[in-house]
């Protein structure tokens, strides 16, 4: 009896697991991340306006998606001291499609990742004519 439910178990724990790699997250647009807010989400689009806040507080450098700041549909959010990392600069992917992976947050009505790291950035790739 205690094989079985062991075995059992174990059967149940492949399943389970099996089940949570099927259902890896699709890549979502930045119009729809504002449904993914608490959510971890990959959110991939065209970067419309890249900023690096130099003279501001963290020195920031903002990845708008979907349009260009003001309007920004979704954004990325880069700290100026992990900054570094990223090569080659933020402002080099203006224009080119990029995803981005992590806890999307609401900031002043925008949905947002802060990326930590490069390996939560895919691409960026040149924009289809």
């Amino acid at each position: 009896m205690r094989n079985a439910l062991y075995v059992l178990s174990v059967f149940l724990a492949l399943i389970i697991g099996q089940n949570a790699l099927a259902k890896k997250t699709q890549p979502i647009s930045p119009t729809q991340a504002i449904h993914a807010v608490g959510q971890k989400a990959t959110v991939c689009g065209k970067a419309a306006s890249v900023h690096f806040a130099a003279r501001s507080r963290g020195q920031p450098t903002f990845i708008n998606l979907g349009a260009p700041y003001p309007h920004e549909v979704f954004t990325i959010l880069i700290w100026g001291d992990e900054r570094p990392a990223f090569k080659p600069a933020p402002e080099t992917w203006q224009g080119k499609t990029i995803c981005v992976n992590g806890l999307v947050k609401l900031y002043r009505g925008t949905p947002e990742i802060i990326a930590h790291s490069p390996s939560q950035i895919r691409g960026p790739k040149s924009p289809s004519p």
